[in-house]
């Protein structure tokens, strides 16, 4: 009786922690390429769904996996509305690189310079590429650490969820 008791505690505490749920995004003030202030607890895109993507110019995952997204922007944005940040950590020593490197690989994202990393460390990222998908309510359902090709089916996926 004792093991069917512990089995059903262990198998309840595993169900609970597996479990999705659902987060609110920090408000932490950053800058855009342009030196605007941006609130990301008040990051909005009409109730579509917002994806924010932590990168970094020094990291080649991270580069690859927004370039790839790039190639799909458009027609996620088509099919689901979605709006993309991408959110740069890099520091003092290399922020300086990050507009030249938008700029030459044309990115249609928002970017937003994280260089405290205070936004980085309140989403829990503590590697880049780290990605996060927000439902039309700003809250999180969905986020992904690295990046392999084919990872944006999953994202795709993820985003026809959400479609209105």
């Amino acid at each position: 009786m004792k093991k069917i008791l512990l089995l059903g505690l262990i198998a309840t505490l595993f169900l609970s922690m597996n479990t999705r749920q659902t987060a609110s995004i920090p408000s932490i003030v950053l800058k855009d390429l342009d030196g605007n202030s941006i609130d990301t607890g008040k990051l909005t895109n009409d109730g579509k769904p917002i994806m924010i993507c932590f990168w970094a110019t020094w990291c080649s995952p991270c580069k690859k996996e927004l370039n790839t997204y790039a190639e799909y922007y458009e027609e996620w944005k088509e099919e689901t509305g979605v709006k993309i940040y991408a959110v740069t950590i890099d520091d003092q020593r290399t922020v300086n690189s990050v507009k030249p490197y938008v700029n030459s690989v044309s990115w249609d994202y928002d970017i937003l310079l994280d260089v405290n990393k205070s936004f980085s460390q309140a989403m829990g990222v503590n590697m880049p590429p780290h990605t996060f998908i927000l439902d039309g309510k700003g809250e999180v359902i969905w986020q992904h650490v690295g990046y392999n090709a084919g990872d944006e089916e999953e994202v795709h996926e993820q985003l026809l969820k959400l479609k209105q």
